[in-house]
């Protein structure tokens, strides 16, 4: 005879031979995600959030807000001059107020959220145009900012969110020829078998950040072809001019092949990351930190521009060093993927962990962390 209990939201059935019990007394997280006992399905399919990118954030009166990057073509977006904002965009806001269930922007039109130094605004002083794949992180007292402006890496800070310093410029991040300035080996371009650059260095990309004791860590795409995932930090409320590489520079590494010509899906999944690693997402989790990030594999013969998008797991004690890969990369789904898999964004809202994301390339989706039946 079987006797079966629900106990603390899990199912236990206890046999006289053969008794199995699994509590599970609350939701699962990447920890249990990393040790395969729990997978992303999708909530809601279209959360309304334009494509492309999104941070979101819960404000303290309860609103969700999501800061993306927004253009005329892509939102109908006009500047702070009201002047249309050319593709791919400046940062906007879009707002929930159905706990992250539903969004729209937080004004109509959606309209950049920095202000330009005079009107009308100017690409090299406001970056109008490209204040692009936007990240945030605040320790609930101070807030920063990253995005990507012509592959440099530009920084603001905030106390409350809204009101947002004037960008600095990380020194060392963008593209570049070595007669120009000197390149680490871990920052140089090498040699991809279907695109040529114009360019020998990188050190920037979609960007990601994090606060910790009253330091900014920044990470950043380094290196393509392979790629690496490079990290800088910079004082709190400092100086960008005190910017320093993090010690264990790079954090991890794609392998330096990028795999059979003749195969851009499954069968791929190792050289996903092949071309560039970029557009960190950190959460912590207990004791360990969790990196999101999108992986490239680059064009395959004949394609314009870079394809076979991946999104990538990795997970360390430290900020700075000793970053494990997850074996199952790239998540979520096969290889080639799609523009927007990529750039995830998670958010942890009543021990649920939820991340939105593109699975189809048209739409934006919440997925929900669950257990394994």
């Amino acid at each position: 005879m079987i006797k079966q209990f629900y106990l603390l939201g899990a199912f236990c059935a206890f046999a006289i031979f053969l008794p199995t019990c699994t509590v599970r007394s609350s939701p699962p997280t990447l920890d249990d995600y990393w040790r395969g006992n729990a997978t992303f399905e999708v909530e809601i399919e279209d959360t309304g959030l334009p494509m492309g990118e999104s941070e979101t954030i819960i404000q303290p009166d309860g609103d969700w807000w999501s800061y993306v990057h927004a253009s005329d073509r892509s939102a109908g977006t006009v500047d702070q001059c009201g002047a249309p904002v050319e593709f791919p965009g400046c940062v906007v806001i879009y707002e929930s107020s159905d706990d992250g269930n539903s969004f729209a922007p937080q004004t109509s039109p959606p309209t950049c959220m920095f202000e330009c130094d005079a009107c009308p605004c100017e690409r090299l002083v406001d970056n109008i145009d490209q204040q692009q794949y936007p990240r945030l992180h605040t320790d609930g007292e101070d807030w920063a900012m990253v995005y990507e402006f012509g592959a440099m890496t530009r920084l603001r800070t905030s106390d409350d969110g809204i009101n947002w310093s004037s960008a600095d410029h990380i020194p060392q991040t963008g593209v570049w020829n070595k007669d120009f300035a000197p390149c680490y080996d871990f920052m140089e371009i090498g040699e991809h078998p279907h695109v040529e650059s114009d360019f020998e260095c990188l050190a920037g990309g979609p960007p990601g950040v994090y606060i910790q004791d009253e330091t900014v860590y920044i990470f950043l795409g380094l290196g393509k072809n392979p790629a690496s995932m490079g990290c800088y930090t910079v004082p709190l409320n400092g100086d960008v001019a005190e910017y320093q590489h993090c010690e264990n520079n790079p954090q991890f590494t794609a392998p330096d092949d990028y795999g059979p010509t003749d195969n851009d899906g499954p069968g791929t999944e190792e050289f996903y990351g092949f071309r560039t690693i970029t557009s960190a997402e950190i959460l912590k989790v207990g004791n360990r930190f969790y990196m999101l990030f999108e992986g490239v594999r680059g064009p395959a013969a004949g394609e314009p521009g870079d394809t076979q998008f991946g999104l990538g797991l990795a997970r360390s004690r430290n900020l700075d060093g000793g970053w494990e890969v997850f074996d199952g990369n790239p998540i979520l789904i096969e290889p080639p993927g799609n523009i927007g898999v990529g750039h995830a964004d998670l958010v942890v809202f009543n021990d649920i962990t939820y991340m939105y994301t593109s699975l189809d390339g048209v739409k934006r989706s919440r997925l929900k962390l669950v257990w394994n039946e």
